[in-house]
């Protein structure tokens, strides 16, 4: 857990200094992820050297997995490492679900990066080194991932809703840390979870690795480069996909015809391009190749859905659109309107308005006279008559003249006196239901809840 003292590395203060000037404006807040081990004491003690000089408001935060036998052991030492330091330290306990199907090592790193994402910082210091990097980008590849997995991580990855994650160490080798820690006597935690090669990041540290460095002794430096030229190019096809996207994407809306100009590889990466703005879990090749396929080539009267996690695709009159998924409502549910102002509906994720003071709509005078409300879903076969001067119609009909999509069409609540259809919203009202100029009236509106 510690070492003798040796003479200090003075290149590692001296290339983490320079890092933190080019990143950190004065006073801000940095909170470090510590988790015991050698490269998170280490990045932390390099933060206390240099809080004073940038006048960082340094706090630390340990995420206790609870996974180890010894995980209350790491947190008290989190904690008294911390104490001694002066620097405010705070601590998240986090459950991990072993089948979820991602796997622990995954399932636990998805955890920590939600609690990373609900701090109050402006930065959070993530400890990983060029040894990280290198297993990245090996690990990878051997999961035929694409450009932006190639790329591995970042150095630098601003969020405009959460702290930015930061990793200072990256273009350091761990090798450096251990000779850092052992120069300032540094303690720290071992977990003997980092031997299991059960494990794939551990079975290239241990197995795979120390062959590759008999031939190739700076390979830590080589695949960290290699890491660079992939993000340079997964940059340029995100540059290429922001110059299409500006006449084929408007909102959640991807005009597939725009789409269909493109060449296939092209029309892909503007895909992939529209999927990470609205924060979609980027879907494989193979399906990522099969969506780009049916929405570039479908019929124009085809309904195309893929659910993909919170969010479905769905193409509609040569448009896709991503909307919350929502579970298939039961037809035979009915609301009853009691007077009040807004009738939420949670099994249609939406809120019925309703307003006495519209100057068009539902006559409030009729309503008076025939009682109450009911909503219900469609069930087919309904018809209505918004314009007097038309006979009644297919609701079919009348809902694709109005352009309201088919999704939408199975969660939209229909307005009923007693069982007579006189209002569909985005639709019309019913011929002799509508108010007269100068009658009380009664608008009614539909709102979908934004997720």
């Amino acid at each position: 857990m510690g070492a003798t003292k040796t003479a200090p590395h003075a290149p590692l203060p001296e290339h983490f200094a320079s890092q933190i000037a080019a990143w950190l404006p004065s006073g801000s807040r940095v909170c470090v992820a510590l988790s015991g081990g050698l490269d998170s004491v280490v990045l932390l003690h390099l933060f206390v050297g240099l809080r004073e000089r940038y006048a960082i408001q340094l706090s630390a935060l340990h995420v206790h997995h609870g996974l180890s036998p010894q995980a209350d052991q790491w947190l008290a030492f989190c904690q008294q490492y911390c104490e001694a330091l002066a620097v405010p330290f705070h601590t998240r306990h986090v459950d991990i679900s072993r089948d979820s199907g991602l796997g622990i090592e995954a399932a636990a790193r998805l955890a920590r990066y939600q609690v990373f994402s609900e701090q109050t910082a402006d930065f959070i210091a993530l400890a990983h080194h060029q040894d990280d990097q290198a297993e990245t980008v090996l690990l990878q590849l051997l999961r035929g991932a694409g450009l932006k997995g190639l790329s591995a991580m970042p150095a630098l990855r601003p969020d405009t809703h959460h702290a930015t994650l930061i990793r200072p160490l990256l273009g350091v080798a761990r090798h450096e840390l251990l000779l850092w820690a052992n120069s300032q006597g540094l303690h720290w935690i071992e977990d003997d979870s980092n031997t299991d090669t059960r494990y794939a990041r551990n079975f290239l540290r241990h197995k795979v690795f120390p062959l590759i460095a008999e031939q190739h002794g700076a390979w830590r430096t080589t695949l960290a480069r290699s890491a660079q030229h992939l993000a340079e190019a997964a940059s340029l096809l995100d540059e290429l996909a922001s110059l299409d996207a500006q006449h084929s994407i408007v909102g959640t809306r991807l005009n597939c015809k725009a789409l269909s100009d493109l060449s296939a590889a092209r029309g892909r990466n503007l895909l992939r391009y529209y999927l990470a703005l609205h924060h979609v879990d980027m879907p494989n090749q193979r399906h990522l190749a099969d969506m780009h396929h049916q929405l570039v080539s479908a019929h124009i009267d085809a309904q195309i859905r893929f659910t993909l996690g919170e969010l479905t695709l769905h193409r509609y009159r040569n448009f896709a659109t991503l909307t919350p998924t929502q579970p298939n409502p039961d037809p035979g549910q009915q609301w009853f309107w009691q007077g009040e102002a807004q009738l939420q509906l949670s099994e249609l994720g939406g809120t019925l308005h309703f307003d006495p003071q519209a100057k068009a709509g539902l006559s409030r005078d009729k309503l008076s006279q025939s009682g109450k409300l009911t909503i219900r879903l469609r069930r087919g076969g309904e018809q209505l008559q918004p314009e007097c001067n038309r006979p009644r119609r297919a609701l079919k009909t009348l809902l694709q003249e109005s352009g309201i999509p088919p999704w939408e069409r199975l969660i939209l609540p229909l307005i009923y006196s007693e069982d007579e259809l006189v209002h569909v919203p985005g639709v019309g009202t019913a011929c002799h239901w509508q108010a007269q100029n100068g009658e009380p009236a009664l608008a009614v509106t539909w709102c979908v809840d934004k997720k």
